[in-house]
């Protein structure tokens, strides 16, 4: 199965028509003809299932034979990870995370983060054919870069967690988490949180854990904080 995402797909549609440069994909690249089966998703949990009537490569449409809104999972799994200076290992993350499982993601400038400054678009794109590849039907909400202290400030609800490396004491991530509830975890840069950050933190009762034996760089950690969690929820 191909699975194509569109955003403007809605429940109540039962034609629907892509734009140019996707109609031009669907008939140039993937050439696909008049009756051909395509399956949609609007990245809000709708799978459609839809009949090619007309395919113009500036003007395709599809009428929607069946639709159905796919089950979410019962937690909300949000990673606050801080963007790495080599931009690919963020995009391996994100692109990871998203084929695992994952509802919310924001990158956090921390005291000791090397890159401060993020490519939004980019991000989503990657965000988004890794949901299509992994066939899923729930777009993962990826957030604008926030500071530490205005990310830690916010009220959460739910469990949340702060991964660091300082020698202090420090409960195993899979031991504290406890299953079907929301969950948050921070993940800091290639320095780690600074000593203020991990203060600021435990004030804001994060707990901190640790995420194995050995020291993960900051998006190998994010992957497994976010496949310990999956797996403990699954």
């Amino acid at each position: 199965m191909q699975l194509f995402y569109n955003p403007n797909i809605s429940e109540n549609d039962s034609v629907f028509s892509f734009d140019k440069d996707e109609s031009r994909h669907i008939v140039k690249v993937l050439r696909k003809k008049v009756g051909d089966q395509l399956h949609i998703t609007n990245g809000k949990g709708w799978l459609f299932e839809a009949e090619l009537i007309s395919a113009d490569a500036k003007h395709c449409s599809v009428d929607i034979t069946s639709k159905s809104l796919q089950p979410k999972r019962n937690f909300h799994l949000h990673l606050a990870v801080a963007p790495t200076k080599m931009n690919d290992r963020y995009e391996w993350f994100l692109e990871k995370a998203t084929e695992i499982g994952i509802e919310e993601i924001t990158p956090i400038i921390c005291d000791n983060s090397e890159r401060k400054v993020v490519k939004l678009e980019r991000f989503e794109r990657i965000i988004q054919s890794a949901m299509k590849q992994s066939l899923q039907c729930y777009l993962p909400k990826l957030n604008a870069p926030m500071s530490f202290q205005d990310f830690v400030n916010q009220e959460f609800s739910g469990q949340k967690f702060i991964a660091h490396c300082e020698e202090t004491d420090k409960k195993s991530l899979k031991s504290e988490l406890k299953t079907n509830e929301d969950c948050i975890v921070l993940i800091g840069p290639e320095g780690d949180f600074s000593v203020k950050e991990i203060e600021m933190a435990l004030a804001a009762n994060y707990i901190p854990v640790t995420l194995g034996d050995t020291r993960l760089r900051t998006e190998t950690a994010a992957i497994t904080a976010c496949h310990s969690i999956a797996f403990v929820n699954g």
